[in-house]
């Protein structure tokens, strides 16, 4: 008889060839059932005894029997992208001057030419236009249209005494690199264009090299998008481990084109996986990237079940819950339950981390817990926060708009920044688009009246109630060209004044908002703005509290506390270990600044020497 004709596979009984197909199976079948054997003869009578209660130790080694996907992979595309250019500044009130030659120079005439303009050098001659050498940073998961903040400064040598009231011309930034004495250029990977907030205080302090820094806020715009991927190690490099992991997030994370279900991540070859950012995590991308290293690579639902009750143990442990809470979020909505347990939990961390991770699942059941740690933690506040801003849940809105009467600066700009995240155009946000430059927001809130201006993230000025007023009798100084003047106290004229043109004049009342209006109308700009109101807070004429970057502030201790409400002994810990959300990241944050004197000294060492980006580190 023909074995083949029976049903089996090179000649083998179908008996052998399913031992050939599952031997190792069977061997620890095998080795497992001797195992059990063993114990048994070794301890009769104690197969009771040997189970117990798990330590956090016992748990978390438990649930390192689920294999989860950051044990395969690891993140890629984390960091912050530098990008650069030589540009032309215009706009400057005789403070420019003729950069010396050099590559800079030599980039810039060739850029200048490629655009059609007439008489380069002339124009480089002229004291009202300066070389700028432009550095912006291309964040994490950054798309393409999205804007980004742009440093600018001159060379060492130049002669630019300023760059107050300067306007970035548009130029191309690219990653650079230096081979010889000349700059190699990348490819195109965002503009940069917009007008140069110098900080105020510079010129009277006497600060020469403040004054030609600036910055233009939302000044880059991105041309194409950064991709982010998880990159499979080395030893587990396979198109096999590639798809798994590709299937898992996508069964776990997923979202909606044109009314088509996507998954967000693409397995691109055995060596990484393509992710698209999904957009509950837009304004989080480190915690987006842990979430998804957390995912199990494969998981049945009943060892979902199992692994739900450890986790839970977990949560309820103070010093497991952050690790917990990540794990359950990574879940999904099968954990919603398992962390709302968390929320109902006496202790603060606990409830914090367990209603952070619940809030990612767009769960209201979060939303109080999350408001009441906002309001009353300063260390879990910028967290708190940033879920909040996450959600798409009325009830969440709703305490973020109640934050805003608050007395505390930082949580309600906090408030207001994520209310924005959550919807731009929601009409508690009063947004107007000024003169085409920057975000205006007069707010109709209680509380004390409060101005918020911004030097990071976007050109933004926010009033918190309307009752903003100069004290007179008093001249600001907005600019070099603008001039505010108020000799009684219900009128202001706001003056603009242009060589070769007469004097233009608006008379409004005293108020902030009519002052703010008059400025852009005359053709001020952000930074006019900017200079107007710090100048008026500096001669102490301002009626309102005046904040720049009032944000809420990562790295701040919790202080647990006893039964009785007073501080317990040695209460004092660090706390969230997550990063710091890019909702709420400031330059200061994203990377080490130097102080403006640090900054001086550079300026006198060898180029090697020099830190700041490839441009600031080139010979003069």
């Amino acid at each position: 008889m023909d074995v083949r004709r029976a049903g089996t596979h090179d000649g083998k009984t179908p008996a052998t060839n399913w031992l050939h197909r599952n031997w190792r199976r069977a061997l620890r079948w095998s080795a497992l059932s001797l195992g059990f054997a063993v114990l048994s003869a070794a301890a009769p009578g104690c197969a009771a005894t040997s189970i117990r209660s798990q330590s956090p130790e016992d748990i978390a080694a438990a649930g390192a029997e689920r294999t989860l996907v950051g044990e395969l992979a690891v993140p890629d595309g984390l960091q912050p992208v530098a990008v650069e250019a030589v540009a032309l500044v215009t706009g400057l009130a005789g403070t420019g001057s003729d950069p010396h030659p050099g590559p800079e120079r030599a980039a810039l005439l060739n850029d200048m030419q490629k655009r059609g303009v007439i008489n380069p050098n002339q124009v480089l001659a002229s004291s009202s236009t300066s070389l700028a050498l432009v550095r912006g940073y291309m964040r994490a998961g950054i798309q393409a249209g999205d804007h980004f903040d742009l440093e600018i400064r001159v060379p060492s040598r130049s002669e630019t005494s300023s760059l107050r009231d300067g306007w970035l011309m548009e130029s191309q930034l690219r990653e650079m690199a230096a081979l010889g004495n000349q700059i190699h250029e990348g490819h195109p990977l965002a503009r940069a264009q917009g007008p140069i907030l110098v900080d105020p205080a510079a010129e009277s302090s006497g600060n020469t090299i403040s004054q030609t820094r600036g910055r233009v806020l939302g000044g880059g715009i991105a041309k194409k998008s950064r991709p982010l991927r998880l990159v499979l190690k080395p030893d587990h490099r396979s198109v096999r481990n590639s798809s798994q992991i590709g299937a898992m997030l996508n069964r776990r994370f997923f979202m909606y084109h044109q009314g088509i279900k996507q998954g967000v991540a693409t397995p691109k070859t055995d060596e990484y996986v393509q992710i698209e950012v999904h957009p509950r995590y837009k304004d989080n991308i480190p915690r987006y990237m842990q979430v998804l290293r957390a995912v199990p690579l494969r998981e049945t639902p009943s060892e979902q079940m199992e692994r739900l009750k450890l986790l839970e143990r977990q949560l309820l442990d103070p010093i497991t819950a952050d690790a917990a809470a990540l794990r359950l979020e990574a879940v999904g909505k099968a954990a919603a339950d398992t962390l709302v347990i968390g929320v109902k939990s006496e202790d603060p961390l606990v409830r914090f981390y367990a209603a952070e991770a619940l809030a990612y699942l767009d769960d209201r059941r979060a939303v109080p817990a999350l408001a009441q740690a906002a309001r009353e933690e300063p260390a879990f506040r910028v967290y708190a926060l940033s879920a909040l801003g996450a959600m798409d849940d009325f009830s969440a809105s709703q305490e973020l708009r109640e934050m805003l009467a608050l007395p505390s600066a930082e949580t309600r700009y906090g408030a207001f920044r994520a209310l924005w995240a959550m919807d731009p155009h929601d009409p508690a946000l009063a947004s107007e688009n000024l003169g085409d430059q920057f975000s205006y927001h007069a707010l109709a809130v209680g509380g004390p009246p409060l101005i918020h201006l911004t030097r990071s993230f976007r050109a933004e000025v926010v009033l918190f109630g309307k009752e903003h007023r100069l004290k007179t009798p008093v001249v600001l100084d907005a600019s070099q060209r603008i001039l505010i003047k108020a000799d009684t106290p219900d009128e202001v004229v706001i003056s603009r004044f242009e060589a070769g043109s007469d004097v233009q004049k608006r008379t409004t009342p005293n108020s902030i908002d009519a002052i703010v209006r008059a400025i852009v109308e005359l053709g001020g700009s952000y930074p006019d703005v900017v200079q107007a109101l710090q100048q008026a807070k500096l001669k102490k004429c301002l009626s309102s509290r005046l904040e720049i970057d009032a944000l809420p502030q990562p790295g701040r201790e919790y202080t647990s506390h006893s039964a009785d409400g007073e501080p317990a002994r040695g209460g004092r810990q660090p706390v969230v270990s997550t990063p710091l959300p890019d909702l709420f990241a400031t330059p200061k944050e994203e990377r080490e600044e130097k102080p403006a004197a640090e900054d001086a000294a550079s300026d006198s060492e060898p180029p090697s020497a020099r830190k700041g980006g490839f441009l600031a580190r080139l010979r003069d």
